[in-house]
């Protein structure tokens, strides 16, 4: 098989291209595979390191913030637009692909578009309860819309083909075992909070942690690992400054970033997190207890609905950034504790959620499609 595939501009747009990739390599050892991402993006470097093949293309979004700036950098757009049919029509001319995959971002627009063009077979996925503007507008024409979340549906073409698939989870994640994890971790039988904002660090996720932490410092009822990411240096002095001192809390682990979060997630008990897709995909995959907290600074406040649709089957709660203080947070935590069968619900119902075999489906659709096409 020959595929390739196209997305780009954040991690929730190419993990799930990567997983995918992953388990067509494990099935096809001999696949070529090629992934296509924008230039200048986070794609470059994660790609690679993962050990695909990747050729990027000058694709740029619409800034609907009007402002001179704006304007332009919204002629670029246009500019881009054009190149980038041009680039992505040459690449795919050169591969000759069996069948492409997008995966959401501006940058499977034009990939995906010239692919269809080029009668070559394209599914997309979305991994978003609110469906990204490009694959939208790719959902009257892809061979298959491949949907991690049913309430996605009603926002696309209404004559798609629409396939619930689940969100692809890494393997590591599923795999992970939580006594071997809090052995690994030096854990002891008290629960772990496990909280991050992402890689950059939340500010308003951050303050309200530390508060968290410092109150829990009082009585060390509780583990944590907290990540600051990369703008929350701060994070350890404040905690010093507070009198909360590091080197007295063998419960605390405070970090920049957490690069092992399959074990992490595996020992936790209760998650504090931002509503990104693919984690809300790995805590159902994991069956854990979260308090959500949506970023409000996405497209179509996204994180929102993502969100939503955990809260509204029992699966976490939600607590909006508008609403987020260092009491608030601490008032959430203390109220999921009080009720011992809280936390456990919460991480059934998340489980419930869950669509293990997705990265299986997916393959199962690409061999679909391929077939249906040779039979045309």
């Amino acid at each position: 098989m020959r595929i390739l595939f196209a997305g780009g501009g954040t991690a929730g747009h190419i993990n799930p291209a990567l997983a995918i990739a992953g388990y067509v390599r494990e099935q096809e050892p001999d696949a070529q595979i090629l992934y296509v991402g924008a230039k200048g993006g986070m794609e470059e470097r994660l790609v690679p390191q993962a050990g695909f093949a990747f050729q990027s293309i000058v694709i740029s979004g619409f800034q609907r913030k009007v402002t001179l700036q704006n304007i332009g950098r919204n002629l670029k757009t246009v500019v881009h637009l054009f190149s980038s049919t041009a680039e992505s029509k040459k690449i795919i001319q050169k591969f000759q692909p069996d069948i492409c995959v997008g995966t959401g971002g501006y940058v499977s627009g034009p990939v995906i578009r010239e692919a269809l063009k080029l009668h070559i077979p394209a599914v997309i996925h979305e991994q978003n309860a609110f469906p990204g503007v490009t694959n939208k507008a790719l959902s009257k024409n892809a061979d298959r819309v491949m949907l991690a979340n049913a309430d996605a549906q009603k926002y696309m073409a209404k004559n798609a083909r629409f396939v619930l698939t689940g969100n692809p989870v890494r393997m590591e994640v599923i795999r992970a075992d939580r006594t071997a994890a809090r052995r690994t971790l030096h854990l002891d039988s008290r629960p772990l909070i496990l909280s991050f904002g992402g890689s950059l660090g939340a500010r308003k996720v951050n303050e309200a942690v530390l508060d968290l932490i410092t109150e829990s410092a009082r009585t060390d009822r509780f583990q944590h690992i907290h990540a600051y990411g990369q703008y929350g240096g701060w994070f350890p002095q404040k905690l010093e400054e507070r009198g909360v001192h590091l080197a007295d809390h063998p419960n605390f682990d405070i970090r920049p970033y957490i690069d092992n979060m399959p074990e992490c997630l595996a020992a936790a008990d209760l998650v504090i997190c931002r509503a990104g897709a693919i984690t809300l995909s790995e805590l159902q995959a994991k069956g854990r207890a979260a308090i959500i907290i949506p970023s409000p600074n996405v497209a179509e406040n996204h994180q929102y609905y993502n969100a939503m649709s955990m809260v509204n089957r029992g699966a976490g709660v939600i607590l909006e950034e508008k609403d987020l203080t260092g009491a608030a947070l601490v008032q959430k935590v203390r109220t999921l504790f009080e009720k011992p069968d809280t936390i456990p619900a919460l991480a059934v119902n998340a489980r419930k959620m869950a669509i293990l075999d997705t990265n299986a489906r997916i393959y199962a659709i690409l061999q679909e499609v391929l077939k249906e096409r040779k039979m045309r």
